[in-house]
């Protein structure tokens, strides 16, 4: 018990950092990631502030990874909920500055990526499964048998496409993130020896089953 609540408080800090490490990105002010342009054209349409655009198209993509095939874990619904709620706490009460210049920009963008990878680190190390945007590259690369770096251009190409057109922030942050992104992760990820691929993640199938056989075992038991 104190190894699984000590994995969930791994889990929720891991969110807070990614959610840090996303506002830094967005108040640079020289364009968002390709999701966050997605998620604050989203918003524009429905009214609604980033964050709660993002647990929206979490839960979408959620549905749709589940419909892929894609194993679901706690770790993917709390993922779409909190790191919202997160982004919302920081931007409403302006705990991360904004900057105007170029260079003070760039430089808080690029920290964001640093920040967003080591939220991923710690989160995805919890074990509890991957954020729904992450599922959803595994998911389509395996129907597709595309390469994942095919796979992730395509659909983040078509997410920004999208998103500029209901209204999302492009800019050469935009274009920067979308080809740095991968060797800031991976350069993240290398600084703490974490190898993604050795995580065992515990999926909500995985914890149905449980409790079917425990409840066939108290029936045999009764019996």
């Amino acid at each position: 018990m104190k190894k699984i609540i000590l994995r969930i408080i791994r889990l929720f800090i891991g969110y807070f950092v990614c959610a840090v490490g996303m506002v830094m990105t967005i108040n640079a002010n020289i364009g968002v990631s390709p999701w966050d342009v997605f998620h604050q054209g989203l918003g524009n349409i429905f009214n609604l502030p980033i964050g709660r655009a993002s647990i929206i198209a979490g839960l979408i993509i959620t549905i749709i990874d589940i419909f892929l095939g894609q194993n679901i874990g706690w770790g993917t619904i709390f993922n779409m909920i909190v790191i919202g709620i997160f982004v919302d706490f920081l931007m409403f009460n302006k705990l991360i500055p904004i900057f105007n210049s170029f260079f003070p920009s760039l430089l808080m963008m690029l920290l964001g990526m640093l920040v967003l990878g080591y939220g991923c680190y710690i989160y995805i190390g919890a074990g509890f499964g991957a954020g729904p945007r992450d599922g959803l590259m595994v998911a389509l690369t395996k129907k597709t048998n595309k390469s994942v770096r095919f796979v992730k251009n395509s659909v983040e190409i078509l997410v920004t496409v999208v998103g500029y057109l209901l209204g999302g922030s492009v800019g050469i942050g935009t274009a920067i993130m979308s080809i740095a992104g991968g060797y800031f992760f991976q350069f993240a990820f290398k600084t703490v020896n974490f190898d993604v691929s050795q995580v065992e993640h515990r999926y909500i199938s995985d914890d149905i089953r449980f409790i079917k056989e425990r409840l066939i075992s108290v029936k045999e038991d009764k019996a």
